[in-house]
């Protein structure tokens, strides 16, 4: 990835203002955005008297490989783990600020890629790139921060659930770990369509955008996203709501093509719905029934901690930085 090709300018010969030039030229901007890229710092309107921030970092070799990802895929899931934390509050993307780091030798044409990455999916999304920053560092890494709008709403916190709550999800979950595992075996899926669908979903998860202000909309009481896996994230919300969250395992089938890839590979698929991390699922706690599209998978309990069929989960719950 960073040596020089001979017929590739890279981003040591090109220049970091170049650079930033080539792309930012002739993008768009969500209609939240004064200004955009070119200024010391962008300006963006904020309707609702009150912003949404979040930000992550992915660093090549332990976020993603590019052996395994395309760029292109790299940026899409950089703005997808993001835009996924704002729509977790029940707000909606605004905008993004993107700082990366990357050898002098990195080829232009990995930047272009990476940058088309990032601006399709910030733009399915809802936002737009408003601004960042280019710095020279040893490996890729990507930083993203991103701003929403409660549109008047009320945050949803993790905080919020009660006694009595049904807990829901709406997305996909373990199709990512599913996916990931796939690649780390070294499983050729180019002819399986099935099984292609699962390494997809690692490298461009699709988050349920609208489907955090639908839940702010419907009264939800609490909504996180899942990012490094249900029972890791239930864990956050259920500490920080002093409860219980008893998850009953039936509603959390896995599909048929992770079934096959969990036989394939000697797995349990089950264990990657429950601990797979990477969909960027949203799961909420309700006090009434969850809009449509969202799949009924618990409930809230006195107690603490998270239990999968009245039984405490002794494993690890999802991914651990450290």
């Amino acid at each position: 990835m960073c040596a020089a090709q001979d017929d590739d300018r890279t981003v040591g010969r090109t220049g970091e203002f170049a650079v930033i030039d080539r792309i930012t030229a002739g993008r768009g901007q969500a209609p939240t955005t004064i200004v955009g890229p070119g200024d010391d710092a962008a300006l963006i309107t904020s309707p609702d008297g009150r912003v949404v921030a979040t930000t992550d970092m992915l660093v090549e070799g332990r976020h993603f490989r590019l052996d395994w990802s395309t760029p292109r895929d790299i940026g899409h899931k950089a703005i997808a783990q993001n835009g996924a934390d704002i729509a977790s509050m029940g707000a909606v993307c605004t905008a993004f600020l993107v700082a990366l780091g990357c050898p002098a030798g990195t080829p232009m044409s990995v930047i272009e890629e990476l940058n088309e990455g990032l601006w399709r999916e910030a733009t399915r999304a809802g936002g737009s790139i408003v601004g960042g920053d280019l710095v020279a560092s040893e490996q890729l890494v990507i930083s993203i921060t991103a701003l929403g709008d409660l549109q008047g709403r009320e945050p949803v916190l993790r905080s919020g659930a009660r006694d009595g709550d049904v807990v829901a999800v709406a997305g996909e979950l373990g199709r990512s770990a599913a996916g990931l595992a796939l690649l780390d075996a070294g499983v050729d899926c180019g002819s399986d369509d099935a099984l292609a669908a699962l390494v997809r979903a690692h490298r461009t998860p699709l988050p349920p955008y609208g489907r955090g202000p639908e839940a702010a909309d419907a009264g939800a009481s609490a909504l996180t996203d899942i990012s490094d896996g249900l029972i890791a994230d239930l864990g956050h919300l259920a500490r920080a709501s002093g409860v219980r969250i008893a998850l009953d395992r039936a509603a959390l089938t896995p599909s048929d093509p992770m079934v096959r890839a969990a036989s394939l590979l000697g797995a349990d698929a089950g264990d990657w719905v429950l601990t797979g991390g990477e969909d960027h699922a949203l799961v909420g706690c309700f006090r009434t029934p969850p809009p449509s599209g969202w799949t009924v998978v618990g409930a809230v309990r006195p107690g603490s901690g998270v239990v999968v069929d009245g039984v405490g989960w002794d494993r690890p719950g999802g991914w651990e930085s450290y």
